[in-house]
């Protein structure tokens, strides 16, 4: 696996912890040779993950679709930036150009690429790891509705299980390295940090 898709929110967040966790996903995403894709922005959480990518010398590609946003926002210190028509061409040519994928914290945006990721994946559109950074439990009540849809009979229990969570931007990374996509189980137990 060498690219990273990265969901994040546009906005920092009110906790300085979304931030300095962006930041270092971003770092050790570069310090092992993985390549960023991320959503092209220089603003929020969006632009600390790639700005910590490239502070380590990491290729970043931002991926935004043509006119949406103002030129202001758009992150023109990354690797590679590609203009896109609209945001659904935005999420295919970002999932096309990865490996696996990391939900930072972040807002509606964040939850609907993060939910279509999950949905193909239940239904074989894909076989990639799938990450939660649940940054100070940031994503605790999400984790709590996923098990409420499995309990509630919604879901089988396996497909709870295609989200893996960390709090720790490299101890998640390692755990969803060790991904097997047959099930979509790891060899480890999660990480604990």
């Amino acid at each position: 696996m060498k690219r990273v898709c990265v969901f994040a929110g546009s906005n920092m967040g009110l906790n300085p912890e979304y931030a300095k966790q962006a930041r270092e996903l971003g770092r050790v995403i570069a310090m092992n040779g993985f390549h960023l894709v991320y959503g092209g922005s220089k603003l929020g959480l969006m632009g600390e993950v790639a700005n910590g990518a490239l502070e380590q010398g990491g290729h970043v590609t931002g991926v935004m679709p043509r006119g949406l946003f103002k030129e202001e926002i758009a992150h023109r210190g990354v690797t590679d930036f590609i203009e896109v028509a609209d945001m659904h061409e935005r999420k295919a040519k970002m999932s096309e150009l990865s490996d696996m994928y990391v939900a930072l914290p972040g807002g509606y945006g964040t939850f609907e690429e993060l939910f279509e990721v999950i949905c193909w994946a239940q239904i074989g559109i894909h076989k990639k790891p799938i990450g939660l950074l649940n940054v100070e439990g940031y994503y605790d009540p999400l984790l709590q509705l996923i098990e409420h849809t499995v309990n509630s009979g919604f879901m089988p229990r396996v497909h709870g299980q295609y989200v893996m969570q960390g709090s720790n931007p490299k101890c998640l990374l390692e755990y969803m390295l060790d991904f097997i996509p047959e099930g979509y189980k790891s060899k480890r137990v999660p990480p604990a940090g």
